[in-house]
């Protein structure tokens, strides 16, 4: 009746030893499987691998892309000083059509434009509270021609450095000073540059202009307005050497994408493709300043938002909109594409590639979305009105049934900014198009959850009944010829 209170068979500790011990071991390999993996994705070896991926793509795309001889580049001049002396000259008569006395402008894309000098070239810490204008005034010559005469308000300790900034004028450029305990805009309205007869000079302001700044012009007994009619037109029609450098810088960047392409390997991200491409783009001397690259559904997000970190893999469509500057220009082009490797031979039955993708699906939303740029062009005329090159490309697309997933504006101009006006929205039924003009026809249908297609390519307005001209390389062909 004591025999529960004896001591347990020795065999039995031993069993439950051995499982215990069993269960120790699987668990220090377990967690030691885990540091070998772990370190061997960290390792050296692992990320020389990855790296190696990509120099490999690298080489391959900046050889492919020199070896089309960068022929795109001859279009390409740097603005000479007669450049500049055309545009305010331009500017001067835009002043006389438009009743205005003067167009005042700070640093910035428009002075800039008429001065080459950028905002960071005068203010490389910030913009700041003490005005640097400069004042374009309309003059007219014995023989009745219209030019520009130009004057610089500048803070007196600064008068040195604007003439150091060498701006393209054919002579010393003409300032009126201020010391610091002045009121500028006093200062400017008695200057001698002013009629005597004139009581209340009109000043037209640049739309980029800090609101202080018209405000107190407003204070000093000059009629201030805002940027419009013929003025405003200067830029928005580019002079011949533009659209040679236009032609040049958005060209090479769409050939940078097609050099790219021919490399492009599956495993690497859209963060890893971006820096490739701008690499690429460095290799013709042109300076990328924004990629969107997304794959599959990320592209359903028309300016991208996500990490870039997604890895491209089979059947994904790869969706590239990027931007590069040459001589001051801008690029602003796109391109969706499938990689080389990738044909329709993988596809089953049901349109659908090894990754699951709807493939029958993407090239039937790539078509339409290309039916739409081509409609765009058509309705791309002299004076045709912005809203109705719009509207052009969305009829394609919604009467294929996507025009609820057509998000946003079909297209803008560019110049020395990527986005400048006029902008070609179904609403912007007031402008009307001008032989010079230049615009982006992007049209784009994003099925979210999915993926995205959006061609991009640049044109320019023709004469009366000539066909907008395309100066981007020529226009996608198919989702394997971009």
């Amino acid at each position: 009746m004591k025999g529960s209170y004896l001591p347990q068979p020795a065999v039995a500790s031993t069993t439950r030893s051995k499982k215990l011990g069993f269960l120790q071991l699987l668990g220090c390999f377990s967690i030691g499987a885990l540091f070998f993996f772990w370190d061997h994705l960290a390792s050296p070896s692992y990320s020389s691998l990855v790296s190696s991926k990509k120099n490999k793509f690298q080489k391959c795309a900046i050889d492919t892309y020199l070896a089309t001889g960068l022929e795109f580049l001859k279009t390409a001049e740097r603005p000479p000083l007669e450049e500049y002396i055309l545009r305010r000259n331009n500017l001067a008569k835009a002043l006389v059509a438009d009743e205005v006395d003067a167009f005042v402008v700070e640093p910035g894309y428009t002075f800039s434009y008429y001065a080459n000098v950028t905002q960071p070239q005068w203010e490389v810490w910030e913009p700041e509270e003490r005005p640097f204008l400069m004042v374009i005034q309309p003059h007219e010559l014995p023989n009745g021609s219209i030019v520009a005469n130009t004057s610089f308000l500048v803070p007196h300790f600064e008068e040195l450095r604007a003439q150091l900034l060498n701006m393209p004028f054919p002579s010393p450029i003409s300032t009126i000073i201020y010391e610091e305990h002045w009121n500028y805009y006093t200062t400017l309205r008695n200057a001698s540059i002013w009629p005597s007869n004139t009581p209340s000079p009109i000043l037209m302001i640049d739309e980029e202009m800090r609101d202080f700044i018209p405000r107190g012009l407003a204070t000093a007994d000059f009629t201030v307005v805002g940027l419009k009619g013929e003025t405003e037109a200067v830029r928005q029609v580019k002079t011949p050497l533009e659209i040679g450098i236009l032609r040049a810088v958005n060209t090479g960047t769409v050939e940078a994408i097609r050099a790219m392409r021919k490399c492009i390997p599956y495993g690497l991200t859209e963060n890893d493709v971006a820096e490739v491409l701008d690499n690429t783009l460095r290799a013709a001397g042109m300076e990328p300043f924004f990629d969107i690259v997304e794959f599959g559904e990320s592209a359903a997000l028309p300016h991208g938002g996500y990490d870039g970190t997604k890895k491209l893999e089979e059947g994904d469509f790869v969706l590239i909109d990027v931007g590069a500057h040459l001589f001051g220009y801008s690029s602003d082009v796109c391109r969706t594409f499938y990689p080389p490797q990738f044909s329709l031979e993988e596809v089953d039955g049901d349109g659908k590639g090894k990754g699951k993708r709807n493939i029958t699906q993407q090239l039937e939303v790539w078509d339409v979305v290309l039916a739409a740029q081509s409609a765009s062009v058509k309705a791309m005329q002299t004076n045709a009105t912005a809203a109705s090159v719009d509207i052009a490309a969305r009829d394609i697309i919604t009467q294929a049934g996507y025009g609820a997933q057509f998000t946003h504006r079909l297209g803008h101009s560019l110049g020395i900014k990527a986005h400048e006006s006029p902008y070609l929205n179904k609403g912007n039924t007031g402008v009307r198009l001008r032989p010079g003009m230049v615009f982006t026809s992007e049209p784009g249908v994003y099925v979210l959850g999915e993926f995205g297609v959006r061609h991009e390519d640049i044109l320019v307005v023709g004469e009366e009944g000539e066909e907008a001209e395309n100066i981007s390389g020529g226009f996608a062909k198919s989702a394997w010829e971009p």
